[in-house]
């Protein structure tokens, strides 16, 4: 049986729900219009069709986040304050078969998993995103040759199939887990089922959704390492070369032919502050299931944990518009209307 919704400061009171569906509204808004903007960039900016820019394709992922997931939070809780009680499926949905005909049909069964897999694309895009980046810094003349579209859209599909099937994990190799709509982190959470108040032998299956998240993170991390080591070797090198080439009256300045260049250099940077943007963001999810694995319920902290991993899902656009330039440059065109000029003038 489903136990009754834990009742903290974060979750009772009318003026905290009213505040919370306020915040949800806004965060919803902020998520679609942003990643539409980027996808539209990314479709009309002949720049962005590159392997980097498919690369891009995690604001599809993020868009999911603000058209699902944060949009159902929104009607349960509008549904909670108006009729004052748990919905149907709210009352009936813990059992964890799918066959079970009897009990109504739980919407978190979908939001869950999309909320779940979408994270999993995140940070495996990403991945994706810096090992592309790193073969431009480190064997620029190969790049066009190793970084191909079809090899990149056929990364991405399968980023995609793991993700999703990650996220089903839970419920496809346990029958002790359920879905439901948490009234703490307000959004639909993997929930065990108890065994006279006791968590299930297999309750630390939701430790790979931790696991798999850091795996890829310490795997970026050291690519962004090697990158960057080799960029300041670069730097370096450009500078010595600078100094011997105005010693000599200006004549010697060659000497660097593979280097990078400048777009790919600031690029692999972008691609580090989007990484460190994800860990911050993932931290606290990685926590609170740590200590939910051990029996901990915390209320509030939950609350904080979730939505800051949903507000990362419009913290990429905001990365995107303030470090690259071809992004920024497309948004212009995008929004400014030019006047054609007249005829005989030249443009």
């Amino acid at each position: 049986q489903s136990l009754p919704p834990l009742c903290t400061l974060c979750c009772c009171g009318v003026l905290n729900r009213i505040l919370a569906v306020a915040f949800m509204v806004t965060l919803a808004f902020a998520v679609v219009i942003g990643n539409v903007v980027t996808l539209t960039v990314f479709v009309q900016t002949r720049q962005s069709r590159t392997p980097q820019g498919y690369l891009k394709s995690l604001a599809v992922a993020d868009m999911m986040v603000g058209v699902l997931v944060v949009p159902f939070s929104v009607y349960t809780e509008i549904s909670l304050m108006v009729t004052n009680a748990p919905p149907i499926w709210y009352q009936g949905g813990t059992s964890s078969s799918f066959n079970d005909l009897g009990s109504p049909w739980q919407p978190c069964m979908l939001i869950g998993p999309v909320f779940a897999g979408c994270t999993f694309v995140s940070i495996s895009t990403i991945f994706l995103m810096t090992l592309e980046r790193s073969v431009a810094i480190l064997w620029p003349l190969h790049k066009d040759s190793l970084v191909t579209r079809r090899r990149t859209l056929l990364l991405i599909l399968l980023s995609w199939a793991a993700s999703f099937l990650l996220a089903l994990a839970p419920l496809i190799f346990s029958s002790n887990f359920t879905l439901e709509y948490n009234e703490c982190s307000r959004m639909c959470n993997y929930a065990p089922l108890l065994f006279e108040g006791r968590l299930p032998p297999d309750a630390n299956i939701l430790l790979l959704f931790p696991a798999f998240d850091f795996t890829l993170l310490g795997g970026t991390l050291a690519v962004n390492i090697v990158s960057f080591t080799s960029i300041r070797q670069y730097t370096r090198k450009r500078k010595l070369l600078s100094v011997g080439s105005l010693s000599d009256g200006g004549g010697g300045g060659g000497g660097c032919s593979h280097r990078p260049s400048f777009s790919d250099i600031k690029a692999a940077k972008t691609i580090g502050i989007l990484t460190f943007a994800f860990t911050a963001s993932f931290s606290p999810i990685a926590v609170f299931v740590l200590g939910n694995v051990v029996g901990y319920e915390w209320c509030n902290f939950s609350f904080v944990a979730f939505w800051i991993l949903t507000g990362n899902s419009c913290c990429n656009v905001i990365i995107y518009s303030v470090r690259d330039h071809r992004f920024r440059k497309g948004v212009t065109l995008l929004f400014q209307r030019e006047q054609s000029p007249p005829r005989g003038e030249k443009t």
